[in-house]
């Protein structure tokens, strides 16, 4: 059925002589459970199901969406979509080339073991609360806290060229939170990650193979230990080493948003404004030291972006961005990549938040490839230093340049060993410059995939899925002190 009426869209399209049209139609499932101590604290589920359309005109664009899945509603939003395109080429006097991927009919899934959604709600809870128990045996956590949340999207994506594509993308995560607390002073600590765990295309096997309950105690033990810790000391010119979870979220912020393309052109400042990069920087400007190699990587195994197509119809890709350092590519659509006069198709990064929005360019899984390092041999090697690790604040500029870092805890590194615990770490830097002191990084064995679930974008705000992978690095002449 859902075929049939995208087939009516595109019937309208065709008839009407669009440039181009597309149409999705998105069946969305969503559970998010919180336990707070030995309880649950929320169940929240939610379903939709819906259609978005596209057409373009003249070089405008039209949008429309709707819930209502009949023929006539389905026929009159394709109309409403190019009635509004047809305003939209009076309106503005800017019009885009538009560079579609070639038609194509096919399936994908993401592959998964246990579908999240046919697990019991008490299975889950009780994984939830087990873990939550074992974390409020230490008398200084005051709060506990397990999550998890499971996404289910099945959607038709078909255009006038030719292009009729089914997926079924299933993910699934989660994580556990102690909050201890003594004499006023609040310190957390986080597994997996912190901001509800860490999330992947899989099934409910990724919640169970994180085994919560079993990292209970090390993680309530942390917690206890960072109220008395010292606090982080302050140094100018420090060496550090980033945890693989917490260099996720800086590649995120200092490497993802700024080589977003609709950025760079200045077509999207909100959430954190535009980028400080330029199209003439490609294949010149040096991002990061040779060390840094960094792709996006939307076909990896598993990744919280990974998909078969993206929502304009093209394949899934792995792009190199930073090649030894130097930029090579941006983040594109197939309206922004022809602007670009170097490469007319889209590299796979258009994707929208349910069938309501239209795509935007979004990271997919952006990785830092692995280096030569063994963990180990990189603390031996640091004679004076911070480890930090598990993210708790970030602030970065509307140019993405000047950023500021929180993490949960920090290590002391004195004499190649790692020593005394220290809470409240900051560290700070300016992006090309933070990036080009990486002198190291640890080889694939400790490279680790982390997901991110709500990655925000545009207005109306867009939360999207998208993926990291890096093992831990090591950069030189970093600001670092404490947040008190």
């Amino acid at each position: 059925m859902l075929e049939s009426l995208a087939k009516e869209a595109l019937d309208v399209l065709h008839s009407k002589s669009a440039d181009y049209g597309d149409v999705r139609i998105e069946h969305i499932m969503t559970e998010s459970l919180t336990v707070s101590g030995t309880r649950p604290e929320a169940v929240r589920q939610s379903e939709s199901l819906g259609y978005g359309i596209r057409a373009l005109l003249k070089g405008a664009w039209g949008f429309a969406a709707s819930e209502v899945l009949t023929k006539t509603a389905v026929r009159e939003t394709a109309r409403k979509a190019l009635r509004i395109a047809q305003a939209s080429h009076k309106a503005s006097s800017s019009h885009d080339r538009y560079v579609p991927s070639p038609g194509i009919k096919t399936r994908y899934c993401t592959p998964y073991e246990c579908d999240p959604f046919s697990v019991p709600l008490e299975e889950k809870l009780t994984l939830l609360t087990r873990a939550t128990e074992f974390l409020l045996k230490n008398k200084k956590i005051r709060i506990a806290k397990g999550f998890a949340d499971s996404f289910k999207t099945r959607k038709i994506f078909a255009s006038t060229n030719n292009s009729m594509i089914e997926q079924e993308i299933v993910t699934c995560g989660g994580g556990i939170l102690a909050m201890a607390i003594e004499n006023g002073e609040v310190q957390i600590r986080s597994y997996p990650a912190s901001f509800r765990g860490n999330f992947a295309t899989k099934g409910w096997e990724f919640v169970r193979e994180m085994d919560l309950a079993g990292n209970a105690d090390r993680v309530a033990a942390e917690a206890a230990a960072l109220l008395k810790a010292r606090e982080c000391p302050t140094d100018d010119d420090a060496t550090i080493i980033l945890a693989s979870d917490q260099l996720a979220l800086q590649i995120h912020e200092s490497i993802g948003h700024p080589t977003e393309l609709d950025r760079v052109f200045g077509q999207e400042a909100s959430f954190a404004g535009t980028s400080f990069l330029r199209p003439d920087m490609l294949g010149t400007f040096q991002y990061a030291s040779p060390e840094v190699t960094i792709v996006a990587d939307a076909t990896a195994p598993f990744g919280l972006g990974t998909f078969g197509y993206d929502d304009e119809g093209t394949p899934a890709q792995r792009t190199t961005l930073i090649e030894n350092g130097v930029l090579k590519n941006f983040l594109t659509s197939c309206a922004s990549a022809p602007r670009l006069k170097r490469r007319l198709r889209s590299n796979g990064t258009a994707r929208a938040e349910g069938w309501k929005n239209i795509p935007l360019i979004r990271m997919t899984n952006l990785n830092l490839e692995p280096g030569s390092w063994d963990f180990q041999d990189l603390i031996s090697d640091t004679k004076k230093g911070i480890l930090l690790a598990t993210n708790k604040s970030w602030s970065i500029d509307d140019k993405r340049i000047n950023f500021q870092f929180g993490t949960e805890a920090a290590w002391e590194i004195k004499n190649g060993r790692l020593g005394r615990l220290f809470k409240n770490p900051v560290y700070t830097g300016i992006t090309p410059v933070f990036w080009n002191g990486c002198d190291a990084v640890c080889h694939a064995s400790y490279w680790e995939f982390w997901g991110i679930p709500n990655c925000g974008k545009g207005e109306p705000c867009q939360t999207m899925h998208v993926g990291h992978g890096a093992p831990p690095a090591r950069f030189r002449h970093v600001k670092i002190r404490s947040a008190k």
